[in-house]
């Protein structure tokens, strides 16, 4: 099998693309055709590369020659309605794209990058799964399906996704939101940039340029008696020190955070300088997550696993599941097949790992224990890590053991 820079090699350069409009517009279309998630626009020392991220990974789709780049980079900066003369420092911003085969409007994001060969441009394609219309579809298990509604139940505190770069932590934050009556609260978000629009939710655009910030924000929006507030990220000590101090007056606050794990996200909001006392009485719930490969179900076929696999998956499985239930487990691999278009897997799927911070947990932030303290102590309570809820998902037959085990 060919790997990206041999299939690249053999993609013939092309010289000239004639219509920009047309071109344009068939990368939109061919990306939305394929579901990759991104269009990566990247110039070069010889030609400008176009790829797409699709599952997670790198397509090659096409290269041209460098006389091509004004026209292709101006024609998208014209889309975004951003500045077309500014290419020394990056600009954000959205197209909106009118897609035939599903007849709906597609948000498109944009960033823009300056590099050694010119304004790199990276396209985020935005279109939420309509299968996700409740909690029930994000693929959480029943026991923490149980947890997460228990914990979605209060009327205040602050719950946070805990995410990694592309584990779409936008979507678990829009469909917790969702869970929610927005004609029963008063529910307000701070996002960067807004991504979809909720009818009779108040979403708000960061504006650092004119200092509209989340914690300025955050101060303004105490006064708008809200009960549901949505912060998009929690970025520095000022912001997280105001989200938790909005939930401790009632408010219940939704954000995410760039951590690796449950535990690591209280030890890491303590180190932005979070006040231990304030954490222990706000904090919630930390829901991390991650993507991996969804095994095709038209062809998954039964697997063979070695026997040094064999034992690490019962390392794993043997604290929460009766061990002759794990070593009587049958696992799958995939094939090829039309189905998924030939590429092994049918898109991805989240694994979760669920903290409630319960009293043994105030104790321990209190205290300023190490995050392996805190996952030793909270898998003792029955919280699963994102292995154990991936190699789960593997003897359901969702995804396979390669993928559980690329977690570790």
């Amino acid at each position: 099998m060919l790997d990206n820079r041999q299939i690249l090699e053999k993609i013939e350069l092309k010289r000239n693309i004639w219509d920009v409009v047309d071109y344009v517009n068939n990368v939109f279309k061919m990306a939305l055709d394929r579901n990759a998630s991104d269009i990566h626009i990247e110039p070069t020392e010889k030609f400008l590369l176009i790829r797409y991220r699709q599952d997670g990974d790198f397509f090659m789709i096409d290269k041209l020659d460098k006389e091509n780049v004004s026209p292709i980079i101006t024609r998208l900066k014209v889309l975004s309605k951003v500045k077309i003369d500014e290419n020394k420092k990056p600009q954000d911003w959205k197209i909106v794209y009118f897609y035939d085969r599903d007849q709906k409007n597609i948000d498109i994001r944009v960033s823009t990058l300056p590099t050694s060969y010119g304004e790199k441009m990276v396209l985020r394609l935005l279109r939420p799964d309509e299968s996700l219309t409740s909690l029930d579809k994000l693929g959480f298990i029943d026991l923490n399906m149980g947890k997460i509604k228990k914990a979605l139940s209060s009327s205040y505190w602050i719950i946070l996704i805990a995410w990694p770069t592309w584990s779409w932590k936008s979507t678990t934050l829009f469909w917790i939101l969702k869970n929610f009556n927005p004609l029963d609260f008063n529910i307000s978000t701070l996002e960067d940039p807004i991504e979809y629009n909720i009818d009779f939710v108040n979403q708000s655009q960061v504006k650092p340029e004119i200092w509209f910030t989340f914690a300025t924000w955050l101060r303004s929006l105490v006064r708008q008696d809200p009960d549901i507030i949505m912060v998009w990220e929690i970025r520095d000590k000022e912001t997280a020190t105001l989200a938790v101090e909005a939930a401790l007056t009632w408010h219940l606050v939704l954000s995410t955070i760039h951590t690796n794990t449950a535990t690591a996200t209280v030890q890491r909001l303590i180190n932005m300088g979070v006040e231990p006392f304030l954490l222990s009485s706000a904090m919630r719930m930390v829901i991390s997550q991650r993507l991996i490969k969804r095994v095709c179900q038209n062809c998954k076929k039964p697997k063979d696993v070695a026997p040094h696999v064999l034992k690490t998956v019962r390392e794993y499985l043997y604290p929460i599941m009766d061990k002759q239930e794990v070593d009587n487990l049958i696992f799958y691999e995939w094939a090829w097949c039309d189905v998924c278009n030939w590429s092994w897997y049918k898109w991805r799927m989240w694994v979760h790992e669920v903290l409630i911070v319960e009293p043994y947990l105030e104790e321990m932030i209190l205290n300023r224990s190490t995050a392996n303290e805190m996952t030793d102590i909270a898998r003792k309570h029955w919280m699963l890590t994102i292995i154990q809820d991936a190699l789960i998902k593997s003897a359901m037959w969702q995804t396979t053991i390669e993928e559980s085990l690329q977690l570790i």
